[in-house]
């Protein structure tokens, strides 16, 4: 049996999806034939060039020079020579130190055109082992409003759900509602000194009850007697008080109502049923608190109890804790990120937990999850992830605040977005009425969800309307505009069922290659956690598109050579539309 050798091969921008597999699987049996060396397709790293005239490129010949020594050019004519090339590639030529350099044969990118009509997934293959997926994002604060420091966890979260579903696996979000302790004690505390009912408390909405909270804190930080009320209020609450639950639940749902009105409006599919407050947990803190204790993993602080998971330390050297139960008996977020985690992986059989939640939280999440194996509630074949972004800046570079100075509140800021792109919609002409307000819904919502899945969700970006407004440009409304163009197309003439793809002009072949890559894109996006990586591509897509319909006549050309260009029109705009649904964007018919 020949040896396998595990490659230090080059990951990132590498191909899969058909091409990608079929590429691999003929390298890699060419590896064996030539270097009499065992190598796994999935060691061969198959690249996406940027060079003229060159498809893809193959470095697996570095690998194998570095992993076993040799000339690493002789080794990849070797693997040249011994390459089966029938049917989909050029004869393969050696480039720079030694590059295997790839270029795909016309008449197979001809008919994979063809055959992509009939494939709805445009080449992406499900998952060969689903996943069951538990992804937290949003989590908004009941009875407060929604504001724009929401918006991030939202859209991020929603678009990683919508892929990894597309990809094959079993996801479940849950929204992390904070609904408990300190806050809701002074809040319905309040509330009660105000001589609120449930009768007289109906009428009022999450405008009233983010006003109220903000008396309420008045009054915790001013008046010691007030804060003493509101803690024993907790303690009420906890107990199933009635008159404490009552107003609680009252406060829960109107803020759900809020939070769906804000959902619905921005196209996040979150809905009631994936909410888990932090009430939800609270049960099982206890017995957290107790298994932690009972493995040995706890130690008394001041009063506190408290973990210190291995290699977390302060700036004087000091073991950083994760304070599981506070000095009084009450309890932190931590204890409650525990018992979350645990939750989702016992009760729910989640083999993959992410957190959609601001750079910041990373030590923190750092600590939870090295917490979580020490004490063995999460295994070696399950995985945590804390899924990291920047912030939203002003153009003062500092995080975006409203005119007041106050939070910018996420439905002012979506309302503002849908009527800047009505005007935009009134200004090109051609929609009116409803039609003119669904496509000013879809192109203002896509518009800010665009300007923050575009950039690397790990960096700050500055808030820019008129950017993210624009008509050109890695922008939405550039690629909702390139597609209403080709529906445009497409509504005058649509390809027979079968028609040949003839791909005689370069731009022909540019804008297939481009489609074909749509599986690569999709996988390196999932894989990296990276919605940009996505939307570089549908740019590109749209820029390729652009360049083809400049070059090559379409409804004009001869019948045959049209039918053959508009196969390419509707693939082009089969994975625009794919790809923008995957990011949680709309793509109008019309614009």
């Amino acid at each position: 049996m020949r040896e396998r050798r595990a490659f230090n091969t080059e990951v990132g921008h590498v191909v899969h999806g058909d091409v990608g597999r079929e590429l691999a699987g003929r390298i890699a049996a060419a590896v064996e034939t030539s270097q009499a060396v065992g190598c796994d397709p999935a060691d061969v790293a198959i690249r996406v060039s940027g060079r003229p005239g060159v498809d893809y490129q193959s470095t697996i010949a570095l690998s194998l020079a570095s992993e076993q020594g040799g000339d690493p050019q002789e080794i990849a004519a070797g693997i040249a020579a011994e390459l089966d090339t029938a049917d989909l590639l050029e004869p393969p030529e050696i480039g720079g130190p030694g590059f295997l350099n790839l270029v795909l044969r016309r008449e197979w990118l001809e008919q994979r055109a063809t055959a992509l009509l009939e494939d709805a997934r445009i080449g992406v293959a499900p998952a060969e082992r689903p996943r069951r997926i538990a992804i937290d994002y949003s989590s908004p604060n009941v009875a407060k409003q929604m504001h724009v420091g929401h918006l991030r966890s939202s859209i991020i979260g929603d678009a990683l759900a919508r892929m990894l579903r597309f990809a094959g696996h079993d996801v479940t979000p849950h929204n992390h509602l904070g609904d408990w302790g300190t806050p809701f004690g002074m809040l319905i505390e309040h509330l009660v000194e105000e001589g609120w009912t449930g009768s007289a408390s109906a009428g009022h909405t999450i405008v009233d009850l983010d006003g109220f909270y903000l008396e309420a804190r008045k009054k915790f930080d001013a008046d010691p007697d007030f804060a003493l009320r509101a803690r024993r209020r907790v303690v009420l609450l906890q107990g199933g008080d009635e008159q404490s639950t009552a107003f609680w639940r009252l406060l829960v749902d109107e803020s759900t109502r809020h939070f769906e009105q804000v959902y619905d409006l921005l196209g996040v599919g979150l809905t009631p049923d994936d909410s888990y407050g932090e009430s939800f947990y609270h049960p099982y803190l206890a017995g957290v608190v107790r298994d932690l204790t009972v493995q040995g993993l706890t130690e008394s602080s001041d009063g506190a109890i408290c973990a210190f998971p291995a290699g977390f330390f302060n700036r004087d050297g000091e073991r950083s804790p994760l304070i599981v139960r506070k000095r009084g008996g009450g309890y932190g977020y931590a204890i409650t990120d525990l018992a979350t985690a645990r939750y989702w992986i016992d009760n729910r059989g989640a083999e993959e937990l992410l957190y959609v939640v601001g750079n910041p939280q990373a030590q923190h999440f750092a600590m939870i999850f090295t917490l979580l194996r020490e004490a063995g509630w999460l295994s070696e074949d399950q995985r945590a992830e804390h899924i990291g972004f920047g912030s939203i800046l002003g153009d003062d570079g500092k995080t975006i605040r409203s005119r007041a100075g106050g939070s910018v509140k996420l439905i002012d800021l979506l309302r503002e977005a849908v009527e800047r792109a009505a005007a935009l919609v009134a200004e090109r002409g051609g929609l009116a009425g409803d039609d003119a307000a669904e496509v000013a819904r879809a192109v203002g919502i896509g518009a800010v969800k665009y300007a923050d899945l575009s950039g690397n969700r790990g960096k700050d970006y500055t808030f820019d309307w008129d950017r993210m407004l624009a008509m050109d440009g890695n922008t939405a409304v550039y690629l909702q505009y390139a597609n209403a163009r080709i529906r445009s197309i497409l509504r005058k003439a649509a390809p027979p069922a079968g028609t040949p793809v003839v791909l005689a002009d370069p731009a022909e072949r540019r804008l297939m290659l481009k489609i074909l890559q749509f599986p690569q894109a999709f996988d390196r996006a999932v894989t990296e956690r990276a919605p940009h990586r996505l939307c570089t591509y549908l740019y590109d897509t749209a820029r390729a598109f652009s360049g083809f319909y400049e070059s090559c006549p379409i409804l004009t050309a001869a019948p045959d050579l049209r039918d053959s260009r508009l196969v390419l029109v509707l693939l082009t705009s089969r994975v625009l539309t794919l790809g923008l649904s995957l990011l949680g964007i709309e793509a109008p018919e019309r614009l």
